[in-house]
């Protein structure tokens, strides 16, 4: 099955590669500053959750601005990926009713598009951290690491969303619930050390919170993550993966008849 999912790959990347830029097109159509969002984004909520939160809640945590901005890259590249990936066959039903593509290709597409958005996200922190000072570690070229066990993760999550929405569409709304409250058991605005014992640890069971804690360590704190952290990620990444490669490959042929 991998094996013939390579090859398909292969032979449609000019495809990919044309679904990648249509998607991209679409999302900033008629923008007067066009992929330039991609990198105000960011900074603006960054500017805002840093006004509320260290004056509303005196969050003490140093360079408070770039702690956020870091949280975001991670948490807005799993939250845009996987609801997009989510949408992505059904989305393009009108095209899979009348000539034949891989349908994985719709998923990542649009996890591709996000990685864009993700990398532009993180020049966004890059310039926040220089503007303020903050001292830059040679960590700092590790980050493709976390970033990439991260992307295989949320690829298996979008497989996933994708062939389950075919069949059941209450998903694509039920997620978006989902996601919010999933922002909130992750350490984006907050430290883990704030956290009493208990909720540490359910804070630990959400996956994003390991990738974000690996890209914080190499881009904040100047030192490698974990053995047990960068394990842990892999054995996740490779479970969503196999698993939505798996559920994907036995419920793709049906798709036809619910899209």
């Amino acid at each position: 099955m991998l094996k013939r999912y390579i090859e398909n790959f292969k032979k449609f990347r000019p495809l990919l590669t044309e679904l990648v830029e249509r998607d991209i097109k679409i999302k900033y159509r008629k923008s007067v500053l066009g992929v330039l969002w991609t990198l105000l984004n960011p900074l603006l909520m960054m500017v805002i959750l840093a006004i509320v939160f260290s004056n509303l809640f005196k969050f003490d945590i140093e360079n408070y601005p770039v702690y956020i901005l870091s949280g975001q890259v991670i948490y807005n590249f799993f939250n845009e990926s996987t609801t997009s990936a989510m949408s992505s066959i059904i989305n393009n039903a009108s095209l899979l009713k009348k000539v034949y593509i891989p349908k994985y290709m719709f998923v990542i597409s649009r996890i591709l598009s996000s990685i864009i958005n993700m990398l532009a996200s993180h020049c966004a922190l890059l310039i926040v951290m220089i503007v303020m000072g903050c001292e830059m570690h040679w960590t700092m070229i590790l980050f493709p690491i976390p970033a990439a066990l991260l992307i295989v993760f949320c690829l298996g999550i979008g497989l996933i969303l994708a062939t389950l929405t075919v069949k059941f569409r209450d998903i694509m709304h039920l997620y978006g619930v989902f996601t919010t409250g999933l922002m909130y058991l992750t350490p984006v605005i907050y430290a883990m050390s704030l956290l009493p014992g208990w909720l540490s640890k359910i804070v630990m069971i959400n996956p994003v919170t390991n990738y974000l804690m690996m890209y914080r360590d190499v881009m904040l704190n100047g030192c490698c993550f974990t053995l047990s952290g960068f394990f842990l990620g892999l054995a996740e990444s490779a479970a969503a993966l196999i698993i939505g490669l798996v559920l994907f490959a036995k419920k793709q042929d049906t798709f036809i008849l619910n899209i």
